[in-house]
């Protein structure tokens, strides 16, 4: 008698550009054989976001939609994410439902309970719990559920020692013992092997930009706990100290390009910036830099600043979260330090 490949339901609140959408996706097509079956389930991504469904296809990974899970919080579309998820564990009897973010982890959660999943984890991705991405209510509001929730859930699974102390004993959503530190797994290899010198040549013709010029770059969505503003306000001190010979790239998109493209013009930069929105051939694109910029204030494993790495690029970052794990042997930076750091290494 055929035993039934472990089946596993893992939910995301949707597949915009970023790490946990990356992060899962590879994780559905590496836990798809004969033992193992992984149904990814997603919502719908907002209108200003980058949609990374392209990259679960390139990977085989099929994705099961569930439109009314969106960013924003709505009861009525909430209920109705609610009870499709409800029906859909119900009716597959996964082994286990493994929700990552944090409406995902809400309401993927409270239906896997009710439809009595035998085990329930929930990776957490981000800060949004400190205070950082929400107004100070909602943040109050949002950590009350995450206790009552971390009490229904089997393991809490965080990416780094870091994150689990603060979780544990800063917000007391659970104790220690309650949570995993599993890292990261990452694809790396098509960022190893690119020929930077060839691509830094090509790439640079195709956005005009001399091989002698000297590039700083930042990658990422344009949303405020990604600190864009003062990545631009570094730059017109920079472009200073090499007149005529210094560029910037501005690599993502999101809710604050407006703003952000007009502080540019405000500095007086605008010609010397060049906003390239989303793009897919980031292996392409990391050689044309001469440095990287990470101003967020709360990463936790950034996947831009590892690519980054990967390709053998210098990076200034602000210290924030758990980039000093990324950066044993590195200096992190607070924003007033920024501007000397990036000074320093622009050289």
């Amino acid at each position: 008698m055929a035993v039934r490949p472990f089946l596993i339901h893992r939910v995301i609140a949707r597949l915009n550009v970023g790490g946990p959408a990356m992060h899962v996706t590879n994780l559905a097509g590496a836990l798809n054989d004969d033992s193992w079956r992984t149904r990814l389930i997603a919502g719908s991504i907002e209108d200003d976001e980058g949609d990374m469904a392209y990259y679960a296809e390139e990977r085989g990974v099929e994705v099961t939609y569930v439109p009314a899970m969106a960013r924003s919080i709505s009861p009525l579309a909430d209920l109705k994410t609610l009870w499709r998820l409800y029906r859909l564990f119900r009716r597959e009897r996964p082994d286990v439902v493994h929700t990552h973010t944090a409406k995902a982890g809400t309401l993927g959660r409270i239906a896997a309970v009710l439809a009595r999943v035998p085990v329930v984890v929930h990776t957490y991705h981000g800060h949004v719990l400190s205070g950082d991405y929400f107004a100070p209510w909602k943040t109050r509001f949002f950590l009350e559920v995450e206790r009552l929730l971390a009490r229904v859930t089997n393991r809490l699974v965080v990416l780094t020692n870091r994150q689990a102390e603060q979780m544990a004993h800063e917000l007391r959503v659970a104790a220690l013992p309650r949570f995993s530190v599993v890292p990261l797994g990452l694809e790396l290899d098509r960022f190893l092997a690119i020929d930077g010198l060839a691509e830094r040549r090509s790439i640079r013709s195709e956005l005009d930009i001399g091989l002698d010029e000297l590039v700083v770059g930042i990658v990422g969505r344009m949303v405020p706990i990604k600190n864009h503003e003062l990545f631009l306000d570094l730059l017109p001190d920079l472009f200073s100290k090499v007149p005529g010979r210094a560029r910037a790239l501005v690599i993502g998109a999101g809710e604050r390009e407006t703003v952000l493209r007009a502080r540019a013009e405000a500095l007086g930069i605008q010609d010397r910036v060049t906003w390239l929105g989303w793009r897919r051939d980031l292996p392409r694109l990391y050689p044309a830099l001469d440095v990287f910029v990470n101003a967020g204030t709360a990463e936790l494993q950034s996947l831009v600043t590892l690519e980054a790495m990967a390709t053998g690029k210098p990076v200034v970052v602000v210290e924030a979260g758990a980039l000093p794990t990324l950066l044993p042997g590195g200096r992190l930076v607070t924003d007033a330090a920024a501007r000397a750091e990036l000074e320093q290494v622009w050289g």
